[in-house]
């Protein structure tokens, strides 16, 4: 098991930038993937970037050129640099860490999740 702790999010005018952060209780080096998704009132939770074990990452379109995801394992840490943020990115953001895990017999998929975090971004 890990708990995953993000924190960085707040309110911010157009253009501005935020980098948000997720902490994880253990090492993150056994993950398959980690990312960001984000979901805003009324709608369903999106995906907007992830970073797998081999360092790739990919993002959605809409934020494509103004974020970037990034790791630090040392510090069990995955971050989210905002940049040029715009009204429409407004939503409660949340990590997500996958692993899988073996029992001596079986891989078992494991998936974690944080609690959010609030960006606000005003107009």
């Amino acid at each position: 098991q890990v708990q995953l702790v993000e924190s960085g999010g707040g309110t911010v005018q157009a253009g501005g930038s935020l980098r948000l952060s997720c902490a994880a209780s253990r090492s993150i080096f056994s993950m398959n993937a980690m990312g960001w998704y984000r979901q805003a009132p009324g709608k369903e939770r999106e995906l907007v970037a992830t970073i797998y074990h081999d360092g790739s990452t990919n993002y959605a379109d809409s934020v494509k050129g103004r974020f970037t995801i990034s790791e630090d394992d040392a510090k069990s840490t995955v971050y989210l640099q905002m940049n040029s943020l715009k009204p429409e990115d407004t939503a409660a953001y949340y990590c997500k860490m996958e692993e899988t895990y073996f029992n001596g017999q079986l891989y078992i998929p494991q998936t974690y999740w944080g609690q959010g975090t609030q960006v606000t971004v005003s107009s």
